[in-house]
């Protein structure tokens, strides 16, 4: 546990008081939706389904393997219009292969929560905790709950969001979107129990060094990787686990690439950031094959998670978010054997109870209305991806 109560200060010393106008991405305020008061029969429909979900069935399951996707395919189906019946329909597939919460080895404390960073044995205590802190002290508002454990400059959370594969983030996006309090404890519950060595290269700032060459593109950065004979051979297979091979054993490489992503125009760059990550689960799919990586659709509705959130959150923790992002990309990418980009995948010319199927329809519609869609390439990437999909593969 010391690494974890080590690094704490160490946030202080990388987020200042005064944030650069160039480390702002200054976006439009998406739109959210309040189903705590909203009378309407679909919002009310989804606040009891998602409280019932809370209420009932751990995070995480199955040996602390596999996470709880009932609020993305729920509040994804929402958004995209779906009505009651359907909410409910999907809520029952769902559970049917959930658990429900188990004890925890013992309850958590303002004074020792630290402590237990990265256990996932303690999600139950972590929930109880948050939820304690939201009556006693924050008077109800988990968003000044959410302030004090994620955006404090010594508290370590915001670094966990890209644990679980980018699972905590997704989680906090949601919590915002349709403002659920449930979906902001469970947000802060994964951030704490999935949090992860990849914690140090955001709040660590010597990990931050010049490189030795620099660009403002990811799609950029991501054929200059495809093009470095140093990636060639690193593993054997497209796997999950090649991610934590690769900073154990390459992280000065991912490091050099990682640094060469530099922000000179935040909005622009964090435009091109969403259409390579709509490109990245279209575009390296050869046309025929109709199965998409289920890797690369968490780039994807990571990145919505943060348009969603650099809106409402302080301005000082946005460079944090976006680079940890483009970190975690490139870590996915290389893992995946750094696939192909066809530039020309769009030729503009069902799977409903998958969570991650609809999750990343909404989040491509939401790359759409944020940032337009002049060439209709984002329509047309959702019309190839609906059409094409026949399933989720770890590694093609």
């Amino acid at each position: 546990m010391s690494s974890f109560l080590s690094y704490i200060p160490v946030v202080n010393r990388l987020v200042s008081s005064h944030t650069p106008a160039d480390q702002v991405f200054d976006l439009s305020p998406p739109e959210t939706h309040n189903i705590e008061t909203n009378p309407d029969r679909r919002a009310r429909r989804l606040k009891h389904l998602i409280k019932a979900n809370h209420a009932n069935y751990s995070i995480l399951y199955h040996d602390l393997r596999f996470h709880n996707h009932n609020a993305y395919i729920l509040t994804s189906a929402y958004l995209l219009g779906a009505n009651e019946d359907q909410l409910r329909t999907l809520y029952e597939k769902q559970i049917g292969e959930l658990e429900p919460w188990s004890e925890s080895p013992c309850e958590i404390t303002e004074d020792d929560w630290v402590e237990y960073l990265g256990d996932g044995t303690y999600q139950r205590a972590f929930v109880d905790f948050f939820e304690d802190q939201l009556v006693m002290r924050f008077s109800y508002d988990w968003k000044k709950l959410l302030e004090n454990y994620m955006f404090q400059d010594k508290r370590p959370l915001i670094s966990g969001l890209f644990g679980g594969l980018g699972h905590p983030l997704i989680h906090f996006g949601y919590a915002y979107e349709v403002n659920s309090k449930e979906l902001a404890i469970e947000a802060l519950t994964m951030s704490a129990v999935q949090l992860n060595y990849f914690h140090k290269y955001l709040d660590n700032p010597s990990y931050t060094q010049p490189s030795s060459f620099s660009t403002y593109s990811l799609a950029e950065l991501l054929e200059k990787v495809r093009a470095d004979s140093r990636f060639k051979d690193l593993f054997p297979t497209r796997r999950l686990e090649n991610i934590d091979q690769l900073f154990e054993n390459h992280e000065s490489l991912v490091m050099e690439y990682w640094n060469a992503w530099e922000i000179k125009d935040p909005e622009q760059q964090f435009e091109e950031c969403q259409a390579t990550a709509v490109s990245l689960l279209v575009a390296t799919v050869a046309p025929g094959t109709h199965s998409y990586n289920y890797l690369l659709v968490h780039v994807l509705t990571t990145s919505h998670a943060i348009r969603v959130l650099l809106p409402l959150i302080p301005e000082k923790f946005h460079a944090i978010l976006v680079r940890g992002w483009v970190l975690y990309t490139l870590a996915i990418y290389i893992s995946l054997l750094r696939p192909e980009i066809d530039p020309d995948y769009v030729d503009p010319s069902a799977i409903l109870k998958d969570a991650h199927f609809v999750e990343a329809v909404r989040a491509i519609k939401g790359v759409a209305q944020t940032w337009g869609d002049v060439h209709e390439r984002h329509l047309a990437a959702a019309v190839r991806f609906v059409d094409d999909f026949h399933g989720w593969n770890f590694t093609q």
